[in-house]
């Protein structure tokens, strides 16, 4: 089986600043043209904290998400959706068969705030 994407290089992903980060608030995101969360999220040291819009509410509660344990790229450009400011981008797999239906990608134990994907 071949991949449905072309042919990259390892640099296309040691581009990507991928961290931890520990999900401190959850909010309600009206606003946005599809269901979506806005997540504030502590990347600790030296990235800080981040906000970050998110097409989580299939299968996630606010209570769900509150306080857990996320990966993320954390260098692409702020990008604003439906006037707010998504500072980096919340990795998960997507249902081939559903978009709306993602699940997080996220370390399997805690405290690794911070900590970059390797």
């Amino acid at each position: 089986m071949t991949s449905a994407k072309a042919p990259t290089s390892i640099d296309t992903l040691l581009d990507l600043e991928i961290r931890s980060g520990r999900v401190t608030a959850v909010e309600g995101f009206p606003e946005a043209r599809k269901p979506a969360f806005k997540l504030t999220i502590d990347f600790g040291d030296p990235v800080g904290v981040l906000r970050s819009s998110a097409q989580l509410t299939r299968r996630y509660s606010k209570e769900d998400l509150l306080n857990s344990d996320i990966l993320a790229v954390v260098n692409f450009p702020a990008r604003r959706i439906a006037g707010f400011s998504s500072e980096c981008l919340v990795l998960g797999v997507v249902n081939p068969d559903d978009p709306t239906d993602v699940v997080l990608v996220r370390p399997d134990r805690p405290m690794t705030e911070g900590w970059e994907l390797g």
